[in-house]
């Protein structure tokens, strides 16, 4: 999918419609006085409170740019017969050869079973197979087939292209702040999990 512009002063009515029916009307965009963007939905269920819900607008605006890049990671995998699961692993096994099991599902923040299926569908497509980890007799690893690996080379750099494509418009200064800003939520997340 190509990257477009979520202005909702700007989007055409295909899009619109479209986005709207994926992730609903709750996030349609606009800009604010000051150029900003905010989700109309979200400020709206929200205006007649009286309080700053900066905090709450901040943390609706993550979680929708969440479920839309989770959309377009999920579309392009598809147009490579991939899931995004399959392709996640398959990326994984090309940037770091083989991998046991349990690496895999740590690195791709999944669940040692999600994982376990992945690599049955990616062993019965013949692109990925298990071999047993010389260190550790227990332990399996999965690598990458002949096929897998000439499957990955050929869509990698697309993959690159697209996230060049997705932050179009912002600044090396921008993705630096916007990659502190997420990993900070990310440290204060992780310290109100600890509690």
């Amino acid at each position: 999918m190509k990257s477009f512009n979520m202005n909702s002063d700007t989007l055409n009515p295909d899009t619109a419609a479209k986005l709207r029916t994926e992730l609903g009307p709750i996030h349609e965009l606009a800009r604010d006085e000051s150029g900003r963007l905010y989700s109309v939905g979200m400020r709206a269920l929200f205006e007649s409170l009286n309080v700053d819900m900066s905090a709450v607008e901040a943390l609706a605006a993550m979680k929708i740019a969440s479920r839309t890049l989770h959309l377009l990671q999920e579309r392009w995998a598809e147009s490579h017969d991939l899931s995004e699961g399959r392709m996640g692993v398959l990326f994984r096994l090309y940037r770091c050869g083989d991998t046991p099991l349990g690496n895999l599902a740590e690195n791709l923040e999944s669940t040692p079973r999600n994982i376990t299926g992945l690599v049955d569908h990616l062993e019965r497509d013949g692109l990925v197979e298990r071999v047993p980890d010389p260190a550790d007799r227990r332990s399996v690893r999965a690598r990458l087939t002949p096929a897998g690996r000439e499957r990955i080379e050929g869509i990698w750099k697309q993959g690159l292209e697209h996230q060049f494509e997705i932050v179009g418009g912002m600044s090396k200064e921008d993705l630096a702040q916007l990659r502190h800003l997420c990993l900070l939520l990310v440290e204060n997340a992780r310290k109100e999990l600890g509690k």
